[in-house]
Order: structure tokens, then C-alpha cells, then sequence
């Protein structure tokens, strides 16, 4: 709908026209998602002759990726909801449609991809007002892929939406919402104008930082990066002041006029917390400030990712890094390694756990390797999440025994349509961040969808599984899993990690622990060199003595020796046996 758009209102040529248009990241375009809200300016002559100027952000649309929606929310004045023809209603367009909701948007609802042989709009209309409660008798029948229905949408946009309200004679008042690191310009701040004009050579303000700065550049996405002279009020451009220190232009920070300074910052946006955390370690530990800087450029990028140092006994220096989820981690790994030129070694995921201790204190860990001896722990809580799932009737006995295997208790099931059920789970969010997501599109065959919000914390049955290799605990391998499924969570990890760990010259014993007592364990034989391949004879003690000489060299060597664990061991934590 987004190239639809630009080629519509003549803002890329068709020469220059490419799929996917604003999905400037390699990584976007390989796995068909958007990971970034990219903005554009259009201009567009609507049927009562004038020209309108428009601003469109292209938001992603991923559970993981919210942050980036409600961050473009709160600079929009409306925004065009998309559903599917065929698949209708989406858990994902339920929570965003809220997001709108909450502020204040008019929200015009258009049903695409009515060229599909399954497609069929009314049952989606009737989803729309029963799910969302929105009034679907304009709702705009488009076919993106045909270019049908684009200019009602266009159309749609300049009556329906309001133009932004703003007083260009009040002080300046910008809000930046997104912002990235230029090597050679420093930081990029994109901002909203709301009330006041920004120009060349004028001095701002960071309101949360107190710095002043003389703005060098003002420009506009066309979609290409366009210098201009000013931004008045309702405008959407990005501006370089020579901000050299990433921390100064926050994200949700108010820039003002050093002289004419506003008297209120704008509200800004709810700080994010995350909900997965992992550890990120060099492999070459040289390269420590290196991944360093990366992470600092990435958290400006990605203000929803955030980390902080740690050390690991078996993974030297790296940082503990907090994530919205999964994909978020998979997303920034991949960045680091391909942005970067970093290789990573990510240990497995954790969320934060609840501890309540035997002296009344309670304690936050998002660490395994942080519990508490058992004595002192008097009960640990895990967060549970309430799941929205939307799913056809035909894949919903597959989706119960998902969410069932998973330690799920039913809430809630709904038909809104004999073609579309919502179910609502409660589920123990440590069961659903490795692989829920995976499992519940394969289950359904694609077409389930899930949303979720942590809604507290429960009491479990929670132990620390540790994994030992030749006696010695690898901090990075250590879990917190569920009693219950504490055999077979160790059973299958030491076979997994038999698989992955390369053989050595010296014996490797792989053993998973439960405190002090010992739950599985796997042997991986040592390499063996033919010492008595040059004995062609002679007395059979020749041959005993050289593979005596040779087992007691083996038995120092596994004294001296690490073993060395690949990455693989580390993924193999947290993926699950399908």
C-alpha cells in the first residue's frame, strides 16, 4: 500500500520504483518484515484542485516492534487501518487499533488484497465492527497489488483526516520520535513540529538535557533525504545540530528555542521496559569496546533495546541486553554482526524472575546465573502474560494443545464468525519466548495470530538447572525451569549439547545439575591416536607401556584443558525438539 502511494502522488519515479520501497535495511527486504518506522512526505492534488502536503510513517507491524508504533502514533493525526481480506482481523491490528484509540487518531479503515480468490469483505467489515467496534459503512476496498481503490484512499485521507492543529507564533515546540548516528554529522534527530518553526542557524534547546545546539541542516524524506529552509507547525523532518554525544537527543525529548524557550516539554513517550534479557559476549574478546559502541549506536537507533556490562566465568566480558522479545533479539544480533562487523556470542534467553527470599526482602533477577542459594529462597514468581489469539475453527483443537503444553490456563473463547475464534490464554512467559510463535504458526498453518501484555506475576515450582562440563558449571547454560519439567529439559539439553561440542583429545563429561545432585549426564569419547602404530613386533609390554604413557597424558591434559563451546550450544538452549 506504501508503493502504492508513492507512485500514486509521483513521489518516486517509476524507473526508481523498487517492492517494498521503504524497507531500506538488507534485513527487511530477506524476511519480508518491517523493523523500522520509516517517514515520507508526499504531495498530493486532490479532486477539489488543491495540493495537499502529506506525511506518511510506514510503521512495522510485529509484536516485538510496538514501540515503534506508539512512538508514530503520537506524532500522527490519523491512520489508515489495513486488513486482510481473506485473514480479516489480526490479534496484532487489535492492539494497535487501541494504540490509535488512546491518541485521539481518526482511523479509516480499509479491507486490501480484495483480489484474492479467498477474499471476502464483508465477513472482514462485520469483524471489524464487532472486534474493533469501528463503523465500517466507508470502509475502502482496495487491492494494493492492482493498484485498486488507492486514490479513495488518498481521497479518504485529505476529508477525512484533520490537519494538525499548532501555532507557528507560539516558542518552539518539537518532539524528536525517532533518531540514528551519523559517522560524519553526528546525531540525526527526526522530529514532529508542533507549535513554532525550526530554521537554519537557529539555536535549540534539549529540554531533558539542558544542552544548546545551532541547527546546520533541516530536511524532509521525499522519500530521499531533502534539505530545506524550515518546518512549520504539523511538519515531519530530521534535523543535524552537530550532536556529538548519542545520549543528548533522546527519544521523546522536547526541542525548543534557546532564546524563546516553551514553557512545558511535550508528553514524550512511556518508557519501554523489556521483557527478555540475554548476555552478548564477543567472541574475540578483544573486541569488547567495539561491541560496546555498537550497542550505544543501536540503543539511540533502538530505544527500546537496553543493556548494561556483565561478566560470565566461562564467556570472559560482555553485556546483559534487554529486548521486547525474540525477534528484537534476533533482529539486533543480526544488526551487530552485519552493521558491525561484530560475531556474537548470545547466551539463552531469560525473563525477569521474582525472587522472595526467607528474610521478607524480594529480589528482581534476569539472570539464572544470579539466584540465590536454595536456603535462602522461600518462593520464586514468574511473569505471566494474557495471550490473544485469533484463529480459524479448523486449527483450533491444535492451538488449545499449544497452549496446554505450555502450562496455559483457558480465559476466555469467543466466535466473532463462524470463520474466526478469539482465544484467550494465560501463560507463563518464560514457556512462550523461545519458539510460541513458531510452533503457533505451524500448528495453524500461518494463519493464527497472537498478541500478549504481561498482566503480573504468578508462584511456581521453579529450580536451577545447571549444566556442568568436566565438573566445572557454565554460568551461560544455566536455567530456570519448571520442576516438572526439570528431567527432561536436562536430558535432552546434555544430548543436545553432546551434538554440538566438538571432541577433544581428552574425555568431556556433560552433566545437568539441580543444586548438588546430579540429573543426566553424557559422555563424549576422546580422540584417539595410534601410539603403537610404529611398534611392528617385538614384545606385546612395549605396546601396554606406550598406551599407559599415553592415558596418563590424557588424564593432565583434561586437568589443563577447556573445552570450547561453539554457538551452536548456546542456541540449542532455547530452541525446542519440534
Amino acid at each position: 500500500m506504501a508503493d502504492r502511494i508513492l507512485e500514486h502522488t509521483g513521489a518516486v519515479p517509476p524507473n526508481k520504483m523498487r517492492d517494498q520501497f521503504l524497507d531500506r535495511m538488507d534485513l527487511e527486504r530477506e524476511r519480508g518484515i518491517t523493523i523500522k518506522a520509516q517517514t515520507v512526505r508526499l504531495k498530493y492534488k486532490a479532486d477539489d484542485g488543491k495540493t495537499y502536503v502529506l506525511n506518511l510513517i510506514d510503521t512495522p507491524g510485529h509484536v516485538d516492534f510496538s514501540y515503534e508504533v506508539s512512538r508514530s502514533l503520537a506524532a500522527c493525526e490519523g491512520a489508515l487501518l489495513l486488513v486482510d481480506a481473506a485473514q480479516g482481523v489480526e490479534a496484532q491490528t487489535v492492539a494497535n487499533v487501541y494504540l490509535a484509540i488512546e491518541e485521539g487518531l481518526e482511523i479509516i479503515p480499509v479491507i486490501n488484497k480484495i483480489d484474492l480468490p479467498s477474499a471476502n469483505p464483508e465477513r472482514v467489515k462485520k469483524e471489524i465492527a464487532e472486534i474493533l467496534g469501528l463503523d465500517t459503512s466507508e470502509a475502502i476496498l482496495t487491492s494494493a497489488k492492482q493498484g485498486v481503490g488507492v486514490k479513495e484512499v488518498l481521497e479518504a485521507i485529505v476529508k477525512r483526516i484533520p490537519p494538525p492543529p499548532g501555532d507557528i507564533q507560539a516558542p518552539l515546540q518539537a518532539l524528536i520520535f525517532d533518531s540514528w548516528f551519523d559517522p560524519f554529522q553526528g546525531v540525526v534527530a527526526l522530529v514532529r513540529v508542533v507549535n513554532g518553526s525550526l530554521k537554519l542557524g537557529q539555536k535549540i534547546k534539549l529540554m531533558s538535557s539542558g544542552k544548546i545546539y545551532e541547527v546546520s541542516e533541516i530536511g524532509v524524506f521525499t522519500p530521499w533525504q531533502t534539505p530545506v529552509k524550515s518546518l512549520g507547525p504539523g511538519e515531519v523532518g530530521y534535523i543535524k545540530a552537530g550532536i556529538k554525544t548519542l545520549q543528548d537527543a533522546k527519544i521523546g525529548d522536547t526541542i525548543t528555542e534557546e532564546t524563546r524557550m516553551a514553557t512545558a516539554p511535550l508528553a514524550g513517550f512511556k518508557v519501554v521496559r523489556p521483557v527478555v534479557y540475554a548476555g552478548f559476549y564477543p567472541s574475540d574478546p578483544g573486541e569488547y569496546e567495539e561491541l560496546k559502541e555498537a550497542l550505544i549506536k543501536l540503543n539511540l537507533n533502538d530505544s527500546a533495546f537496553v543493556f548494561e556490562p556483565e561478566t560470565s566465568v566461562a564467556l570472559g566480558f560482555g553485556f546483559r541486553c534487554g529486548f521486547l522479545g525474540m525477534l528484537h533479539m534476533e533482529i539486533v544480533q543480526e544488526r551487530l554482526e552485519r552493521e558491525f562487523g561484530l560475531s556474537v556470542v548470545a547466551t539463552a534467553p531469560s525473563v525477569i524472575y521474582k525472587v522472595e527470599l526467607t528474610d521478607g526482602t524480594t529480589i528482581e533477577i534476569d539472570n539464572p546465573a544470579k539466584l540465590p542459594p536454595v536456603v535462602k529462597i522461600n518462593r520464586i514468581l514468574e511473569p505471566v502474560i494474557r495471550a490473544e489469539i485469533h484463529v480459524s475453527p479448523e486449527f483450533l483443537g491444535n492451538v488449545i494443545k499449544l497452549c496446554e503444553e505450555r502450562r496455559g490456563k483457558q480465559k476466555e473463547l469467543r466466535f466473532v464468525t463462524e470463520k474466526h475464534v478469539i482465544l484467550t490464554y494465560e501463560l507463563p512467559f518464560s514457556d512462550v519466548i523461545t519458539d510460541f510463535y513458531d510452533m503457533l504458526k505451524s500448528v495453524s498453518r500461518g494463519y493464527a495470530s497472537f498478541d500478549y501484555e504481561i498482566v503480573g506475576y504468578q508462584a511456581s515450582p521453579l529450580v536451577k538447572l545447571d549444566v556442568l562440563i568436566n565438573g566445572q558449571p557454565v554460568d551461560a547454560l544455566s536455567l530456570i525451569v519448571h520442576k516438572d519439567q526439570a528431567y527432561y529439559k536436562g536430558r535432552w539439553l546434555v544430548s543436545r549439547l553432546k551434538e554440538v561440542i566438538p571432541r577433544q583429545v581428552f574425555e568431556v563429561v556433560i552433566q545437568a545439575a539441580i543444586g548438588g545432585r546430579v540429573i543426566a549426564r553424557e559422555r563424549i569419547a576422546p580422540l584417539r591416536k595410534d601410539v603403537t602404530a610404529k611398534c611392528y613386533g617385538g614384545d606385546i609390554t612395549r605396546k601396554r607401556k606406550l598406551l599407559e604413557k599415553q592415558k596418563e597424558g590424557k588424564k593432565r591434559l583434561k586437568q589443563l584443558g577447556k573445552v570450547s563451546i561453539p554457538q551452536e550450544a548456546f542456541l540449542a538452549v532455547f530452541s525446542r525438539d519440534k
